[in-house]
């Protein structure tokens, strides 16, 4: 309960200032076109703004996983909780935790390479 409240809190604030740092100049030259307020959020505003918020997302998403490995101290049925189990029951904790590493590092790579393609896909026409 406790990461979702600060996941939903982070990523709120993470679009909020995202909306917040459109680019005045787009939504003025919208306006000139004669955009009404609900094509200037579809058209203009949302996209632009998940183009700007997207990087800052993929990192909560990513921190979140990792997070979700602290909490086997809640017994929450996870990789880590599992790994414990097993460790109590073969007495190896190499293979038992060793696993649960690759497991989450596995995890971690598909959702990075995700984000990756997503990013390169969505923000491929600007240039830094």
């Amino acid at each position: 309960m406790a990461f979702t409240l600060n996941t939903c809190a982070y990523t709120t604030e993470v679009f909020a200032g995202a909306i917040r740092n459109v680019p005045s100049g787009e939504i003025e030259a919208a306006t000139a076109l004669g955009f009404n307020r609900w094509q200037l959020y579809q058209y203009i505003i949302f996209p632009r703004a998940f183009h700007i918020a997207l990087p800052a997302y993929s990192n909560e998403v990513i921190f979140m996983l990792h997070s979700t490995a602290l909490a086997f101290t809640v017994t929450v049925q996870d990789v880590m909780k599992i790994a414990r189990d097993i460790y109590a029951e073969t007495y190896q904790p190499f293979h038992a935790f060793g696993i649960a590493a690759v497991i989450y590092l596995c995890v971690s790579f598909v959702l990075i390479f995700g984000f990756k393609k997503l990013e390169k896909y969505c923000l491929a026409y600007q240039h830094y």
